[in-house]
């Protein structure tokens, strides 16, 4: 997977600055990013602190795993049956 250039509390502050009323085009200059990038992290972040974008994260990565463990116990269940009904 690639790694973000920009953290999260990065983000935050860039997000903080245009909240702020800095010009989206110096943002834009002075940070290397795109116009469609810092309004994808205005919808994505919104006007969350660096506190609640951690916990977000957290709680995103948790939810990954998650569904990493549905998915597996899907898998086995379905093995499962197939081998259950063969054996018939």
């Amino acid at each position: 997977m690639k790694k973000a250039r920009f953290t999260t509390e990065q983000i935050i502050a860039i997000l903080q600055e245009h909240a702020a009323g800095a010009e989206p085009a110096d943002l834009v200059r002075r940070h290397g990013i795109s116009k469609a990038t810092l309004y994808h992290w205005k919808k994505r972040y919104g006007d969350l602190q660096v506190s609640d974008a951690k916990r977000l994260k957290e709680l995103e990565d948790e939810n990954r795993r998650l569904k990493r463990l549905v998915a597996d116990q899907a898998l086995n269940l379905q093995i499962l049956k197939d081998v259950l009904g063969k054996a018939r």
